[in-house]
C-alpha cells in the first residue's frame, strides 16, 4: 500500500487542562507490565521471559474506556484518516492504553497489525483488525529526556534500506499523531524523567 502521509499529526490539540484531568484519573488506577502481542495477553511468568519481554519492550500501562476521553480523539482520527488521503473504513475503538515510560523504559520496533483478524464472537471487535493508530502526548517535554517517537518507512518490505524519522511535530502537550496501524515505529529509552502516553487503536473490517 502506497501512502501520501505515513502519519498526519495535530500539535496541542487536546487542552492541557483535559490532558491533566486524563493524567491523574489514569494514575489513579492500578497499572499493569506492558506486553506485546508475542505474549497473547499473558504476562511471563519466568525471570527470562520477563527480560526476554523488556529487551522489547519495557512500561507501565493502565486501560480505560470513558467515553469523554474517545471524544477528545475521535475527531482528529476521523480528520487525519480523511485530510490524509487513508479513508480506511474503522468503527470500533479499543480501549485506550494510558502507557507510562520511566528512566531507560522503551518500546522496540514493531506494528500494532498483524495476520489475521480478532476472534472473539459476539465481542465488537470481532473479524475486524487494527487499522489506525492514534498517540495522544500527555507530557511537557520539558518533564523528561529520551522516548522519542521515531518511525520507519519501509512500510512491509524488510528489503528496504531503513527511512527513519523522528516524529518531532508532537513534542508539546497535547499533540496527537494518527497513523495506519501497519506503519513499524518506536519509542526510544527515556533517559531522564517520566514519558506519559495514551495509544488507542481504531479497528475495522479487512482490506479488500
Amino acid at each position: 500500500m502506497n501512502l501520501t502521509h505515513h502519519y498526519y499529526y495535530f500539535k496541542k490539540a487536546v487542552p492541557d487542562r483535559i490532558c491533566e484531568e486524563i493524567k491523574k484519573y489514569c494514575l489513579s488506577l492500578k497499572d499493569q507490565v506492558a506486553i506485546t502481542g508475542g505474549q497473547q495477553g499473558n504476562v511471563p511468568t519466568t525471570k527470562e521471559g520477563m527480560e526476554q519481554l523488556h529487551q522489547k519492550r519495557n512500561s507501565d500501562i493502565v486501560w480505560v474506556s470513558d467515553r469523554w476521553i474517545y471524544k477528545e480523539i475521535h475527531p482528529y482520527v476521523h480528520r487525519a484518516n480523511a485530510d490524509a488521503g487513508w479513508n480506511f473504513q474503522w468503527d470500533f475503538s479499543e480501549a485506550a492504553q494510558f502507557t507510562k515510560y520511566k528512566l531507560n523504559q522503551h518500546y522496540d520496533w514493531h506494528c500494532d497489525s498483524w495476520d489475521g483478524v480478532y476472534n472473539n464472537p459476539g465481542q465488537p471487535n470481532h473479524g475486524k483488525i487494527r487499522k489506525i493508530t492514534s498517540v495522544l502526548v500527555l507530557s511537557d517535554p520539558k518533564d523528561y529526556k529520551g522516548g522519542e517517537l521515531e518511525f520507519d518507512f519501509r512500510n512491509l518490505d524488510p528489503d528496504k534500506k531503513r527511512n527513519v524519522v523522528v516524529a518531532k511535530e508532537v513534542a508539546e502537550k497535547g499533540s496527537l499523531i494518527v497513523f495506519p496501524s501497519f506503519v513499524w515505529h518506536r519509542v526510544k529509552p527515556v533517559t531522564k524523567g517520566v514519558r506519559y502516553s495514551m495509544p488507542t487503536w481504531h479497528l475495522g473490517w479487512p482490506y479488500r
